[in-house]
C-alpha cells in the first residue's frame, strides 16, 4: 500500500474506507437456526431441548428411547492392613479379630447408555470408578427422558 492510502482517514458517511476495493459486503444476517445450548451430556452423547447430538450426527429428540445398562462389578475384600493389625493385636487380646470385619469395596466397569430413535441407534459406555458415578449417569438419563416426555410425539 502507498503511504497516502495509510494516511487517509475514512469518510464518516461511507460504510468503509475509500481505499478498500471491491463490492460492498452484505450486512450480517442472523442465522435462521441458531444452535441450541447443550443441556446434558452422557459420555459422548449431548442433548439440547429438541436434538440428540452423537459423533455420528444430530437427530430429533422426540420419540427416542433411552436404555441404561449397569455393567459394573463390586469387589469386597479385607484390606491387608486389617489382616496385619488383627494378627498383631490377637496376641494381646481377642479384640484384634474385630479388624477382620473391615471391608473395602472396589467398583469397576462401565454403564452403557443407548439411545434408539425412529431411524437411528447409538450406544456409548461411561467408565465407572465410584457408586456416585452410576447414580449420576442414571439421573442424567432420567433428565433426558423427561425432556423426551415434554416434547410432542414425532
Amino acid at each position: 500500500m502507498s503511504d497516502d492510502a495509510i494516511d487517509r482517514t475514512p469518510d464518516p458517511e461511507m460504510g468503509r474506507p475509500q481505499w478498500v476495493s471491491g463490492p460492498e459486503p452484505p450486512p450480517p444476517q442472523g442465522h435462521p437456526f441458531a444452535p441450541e445450548p447443550v443441556l446434558v451430556t452422557v459420555g459422548d452423547i449431548g442433548c439440547t431441548a429438541t436434538r440428540v447430538m452423537t459423533p455420528s450426527g444430530q437427530r430429533p429428540l422426540a420419540g427416542t428411547v433411552w436404555i441404561v445398562t449397569n455393567q459394573t462389578t463390586v469387589d469386597r475384600r479385607i484390606p491387608s492392613y486389617a489382616i496385619v493389625l488383627a494378627v498383631l493385636l490377637m496376641i494381646f487380646c481377642l479384640l484384634g479379630l474385630v479388624f477382620l470385619a473391615v471391608k473395602e469395596e472396589k467398583i469397576q466397569g462401565f454403564v452403557q447408555v443407548s439411545v434408539q430413535g425412529p431411524d437411528f441407534y447409538y450406544a456409548t459406555q461411561v467408565k465407572i470408578t465410584d457408586r456416585a458415578q452410576v447414580f449420576d449417569t442414571e439421573q442424567r438419563v432420567n433428565y433426558i427422558r423427561s425432556l423426551v416426555a415434554a416434547l410432542p410425539a414425532a
